[in-house]
């Protein structure tokens, strides 16, 4: 798993943190790789533009969708990513706030064929980027950290592949993107990004971890 290191930098000094240096070159190179650096938010610049459109249905429409499309195509993937920053000293993760009703991290599902990391890179683009097109691949993607499965159409997902399941319907990976020291996130208007304390993630409408179907329910129902 990576290191983390928080960094103090600002838009008007771009030095990245020293680390501590190795004997081997080839040690420190490789210790380098597994370092994430999490600068201020202060550094990023939040800008809005035409809003996305949204499939306004319900969650019975929505797994009849899923139906056809796993007939169609099969196992249906998708990719999210984990954008961490800092404030006040603490780290932030950044998620999207859908229709002012629920929250999901950034990403969604990948076309067919389609590799993982350039299909992350062009959700990421697409949402958070002011290029329409979702060609901007200025993406740094690490490492794979989590997975979680849907058994089937209607159930939430677990973290986990359960033994006696030989064809589940969904698999979501979770990557670690490093974000560069400065950077602008250019979301539509109807996606909002915000900065969640960790400590908040796992409180009332902050839980976020492949559990929409939950916030979902609180949505629509008012639950």
């Amino acid at each position: 798993m990576p290191r983390v290191m928080v960094s103090s930098t600002n838009n008007n000094n771009t030095n990245t943190p020293n680390t501590t240096s190795n004997n081997s070159s080839s040690s420190s190179s490789s210790s380098d790789e597994n370092i994430v650096n999490i600068y201020p938010l202060s550094n990023y610049y939040f800008g809005s533009k035409l809003p996305l459109s949204f499939k306004d249905e319900t969650l019975a429409e929505r797994a009849q969708r899923m139906r056809t499309n796993y007939a169609a195509y099969g196992l249906r993937t998708c990719v999210e990513a984990i954008l961490v920053v800092e404030m006040r000293k603490h780290p932030h993760l950044l998620v999207c706030q859908v229709k002012n009703s629920f929250f999901k991290l950034p990403g969604g599902r990948l076309r067919p064929g389609e590799s993982e990391v350039e299909g992350l890179k062009r959700k990421l683009s697409r949402k958070l980027c002011a290029d329409e097109d979702g060609c901007d691949t200025d993406w740094e993607i690490g490492e794979c950290v989590g997975m979680w499965w849907r058994p089937d159409f209607e159930t939430l997902m677990y973290p986990y592949l359960p033994t006696s399941l030989r064809k589940p319907k969904e698999c979501t990976k979770l990557f670690l993107v490093k974000l560069p020291c400065s950077k602008r996130f250019i979301a539509p208007k109807n996606l909002k990004l915000l900065a969640v304390p960790f400590c908040e993630i796992n409180e009332k409408e902050f839980t976020i971890a492949c559990t929409r179907e939950i916030l979902e329910l609180y949505s629509q129902y008012g639950m």
